[in-house]
C-alpha cells in the first residue's frame, strides 16, 4: 500500500512539475545580437532550463548553445 501510495505521489507530482510554465521571456530584444525581435523574421522561441528565451534568427541558437550562461546573464533577475 505505502509503495502504491508513493509511485502515485512521484506520479502526480512528476505530471505537476512537467505542466509547468516556463518562465516569461521579459525583454523585447533578441538574447544575443540585442536585435528587435521581429527585425530578422519570425522570433525563435526557445525554452531553456525553465526560462522562455527568444531570438532573432536561427545563427543565433548555435551562439547562444555555446555559452548560455553568457546570454542568460542578460536577462533582469
Amino acid at each position: 500500500m505505502k509503495l502504491t501510495l508513493a509511485l502515485l505521489s512521484s506520479l502526480l507530482l512528476g505530471a505537476s512539475l512537467a505542466s509547468a510554465a516556463p518562465a516569461a521571456y521579459p525583454i523585447k530584444t533578441c538574447l544575443v545580437t540585442d536585435n528587435e525581435l521581429g527585425s530578422m523574421g519570425k522570433p525563435i522561441t526557445q525554452v531553456y532550463n525553465g526560462q522562455e528565451i527568444k531570438l532573432c534568427c536561427k545563427p543565433c541558437i548555435k551562439k547562444f548553445e555555446a555559452n548560455p550562461a553568457k546570454y542568460l546573464g542578460k536577462l533582469p533577475k
